[in-house]
């Protein structure tokens, strides 16, 4: 297997992998069940094995949980790692019921993160989402003051709009702008892409295989318990509609010799040398094929054909990452 190559994470940034390993998906956040934690914390070590340093946690994921597991996976080896670590999201019982920004409640997080991480410093700091509750210069200026402090590295910023975006990065350098981005989602492309370059900023893009949909794998409709069924892009004609999109996406993987989640993957990475996806596993065995994804190139009829297929509003309905 082929080790991943390195690129700076925005101008003059850390240096981190060109793929990240989302690890949400090794913990319970949505009241779901919590994948095998041996496979999980051997997932994180080999991809390290690998060349992927960038692990994505939160410390929302699973109450703790996740952190933990992180905390377990590097424990002997932390600088093989460059840990990203998300705040700000409140769950109760498997449950999303808000957010809190305030300065001290980011100052008690950060405690708590150092803690179970089993770290000095983590390496990214940065609020899962700006919902206006808290004035953007205190949530930035304490994580600022928390970089001077050494329990932070470096300053990120997530699911935020390309004004809050300049806002953010006016009141301290933001190393990293970690946002949604596929095929089937585009609309960042219009002004908040633009920003992030202009600005010198990296891209962390993850759901890059849509929440599923460009797998190839969905098939309508959906099991009745299915948690897709909670978003208008995976209901009714809608789901129909956009199987018939991605069909175009399965037989070009045929073709090629590859997955849809390849290509999915590829057409993000091939977006620009800033911009790394972020992948979640919780196993080993997806690793050839998530790390395989990265030395895929397309031809120019291949980019347009997709251009046409999935360009802005092709993909019918939404999901979290609009709401």
């Amino acid at each position: 297997m082929t080790t991943i190559t390195k690129i700076n994470l925005g101008t003059n940034g850390p240096l981190v992998s060109k793929l990240g390993l989302g690890c949400m998906r090794m913990s319970s956040v949505w009241g779901g069940k919590t994948n095998d934690e041996s496979e999980s914390i051997a997932t994180i070590q080999a991809a390290l094995d690998h060349g992927i340093n960038f692990l994505n946690t939160g410390d929302f994921y699973g109450s703790g949980h996740n952190e933990l597991l992180v905390g377990k996976a590097i424990k002997g080896r932390r600088d093989d790692a460059f840990i990203s670590v998300k705040f700000g999201a409140i769950f109760y019982n498997g449950q999303w019921i808000g957010m809190d920004l305030r300065p001290i409640a980011i100052k008690n997080f950060i405690n708590y993160s150092l803690v179970r991480l089993g770290v000095d410093t983590i390496d990214l700091y940065q609020p899962s989402r700006l919902d206006g509750s808290v004035p953007v210069e205190d949530v930035i200026g304490t994580i600022a003051d928390l970089i001077k402090e050494g329990k932070v590295r470096h300053l990120g910023v997530s699911e935020i709009t390309s004004d809050q975006l300049r806002l953010a990065n006016s009141i301290y350098p933001v190393s990293a702008l970690e946002i949604g981005y596929s095929l089937a989602d585009r609309q960042i492309e219009n002004d908040l892409l633009p920003a992030a370059k202009e600005l010198g900023i990296g891209v962390v893009a993850f759901a890059n295989t849509a929440e599923g949909l460009l797998t190839g794998e969905m098939k309508a409709p959906l099991p009745a318990d299915d948690y897709h069924n909670h978003f208008s892009r995976f209901q009714g004609e809608n789901l129909v509609k956009n199987l018939e999109k991605v069909d175009v996406l399965k037989q070009m993987a045929t073709e090629k010799g590859y997955t849809p989640t390849q290509l999915a993957i590829a057409w993000v990475n091939l977006q620009g040398e800033h911009i790394m996806p972020l992948v979640s596993m919780s196993r080993r065995s997806r690793l050839p094929e998530n790390i395989g994804a990265m030395q895929i190139e397309f031809s120019a009829d291949d980019l347009t054909k997709l251009e046409i297929h999935f360009s802005q509003g092709a993909i019918l309905g939404g999901t979290y990452l609009q709401r």
